[in-house]
């Protein structure tokens, strides 16, 4: 069987347990690995794989896995799409996910290729739970109540601010999928804690929930990278009411993405070209092997 070619744009957290993903699964081979320094200061874990500075120096490539910071994603598909490859990322600003599917979609049709974004738990797996909920009460109210632990979006949105040398991220739950984000910063020299707060609380990644923001000597001395999320939905089957339903997992949260990003990987080499969200591909799509044995065994 001729195996899928991925290629991994990123080598942060993601990236690198995507690497890890990717080893693991039966149908992958690892095209290599696109970092900014390219192959300078290369990390001994990425011995065997070819590490490049752009995604043309690798052949045969099938998929990219972008495994960047969310507001990056559009650009490196812009630029990885044209080459005929497909491209899945873990894209996590939901309220730009409709556009940011608009934007990719007529460059999808016109180079015969495959998008999946926002394909990490959430957006991504949860969503998948949520919809299943939903066709199950189809009238009801429905919470996504997220944490606690570490959001990796949100910590990488507060690195980007200016005098802030590291950060955490942590997403307390509060009920009825309401959130209190706790920010942990190590601060540049020189820079004001009001400052970066400030900037922290405009940013819509927090506009929207309490924030509490404070500085701390050294982040990697309260990183956890776990997190978790429970989900409700109390609805109405049918003209039955009080059907309850409820979905719970603890996770470790670059892990999981990585493990999404691959089943979406694969599950891309099995759609018509377009762009994606992760509730519009056939569940068992993502999965290795063929069709009739994991009916046989799932179903």
């Amino acid at each position: 069987m001729k195996k899928i070619r991925a290629a991994v744009v990123g080598y942060g957290n993601i990236g690198k347990f995507t690497i890890q993903a990717l080893e693991a699964a039966p149908d992958f081979e690892i095209a290599g690995i696109v970092r900014r320094n390219g192959s300078a200061n290369k990390p001994s874990e990425l011995a065997p794989y070819e590490v490049v500075k752009d995604i043309t120096e690798l052949k045969d490539v099938d998929v990219a896995i972008l495994a960047t910071p969310t507001r990056s994603c559009e650009e490196y598909a812009k630029k990885i799409l044209p080459l005929g490859i497909n491209t899945v990322d873990s894209f996590d600003i939901h309220t730009s996910i409709l556009d940011y599917r608009a934007s990719l979609t007529p460059i999808n049709k016109s180079t015969n290729t495959v998008s999946i974004i926002a394909a990490g738990w959430d957006p991504g797996s949860d969503s998948i739970v949520r919809t299943l909920m939903q066709s199950l009460a189809p009238k009801g109210l429905s919470y996504t109540n997220f944490g606690p632990g570490m959001s990796m979006g949100h910590s990488v949105c507060v690195r980007s601010k200016a005098g802030v040398k590291d950060a955490l991220s942590m997403t307390i739950p509060k009920g009825e999928g309401l959130h209190r984000r706790m920010v942990y910063v190590e601060l540049e020299e020189g820079a004001s804690l009001e400052e970066v707060t400030a900037a922290i609380k405009a940013d819509p990644y927090f506009s929207n929930d309490e924030t509490h923001v404070f500085a701390v000597e050294s982040v990697d001395e309260v990183k956890d990278m776990g997190h978790g999320v429970h989900l409700v939905r109390k609805g109405v089957s049918g003209q039955t009411q009080n059907q309850r339903m409820e979905f719970t997992m603890s996770i470790n949260n670059p892990a999981l993405t990585a493990q999404v990003l691959v089943n979406v990987a694969r599950a891309s080499l099995r759609q018509q070209p377009g762009c994606y969200t992760m509730i519009e591909i056939p569940v068992i799509d993502m999965l290795p092997g063929d069709r009739e044995s994991i009916i046989s065994h799932l179903v």
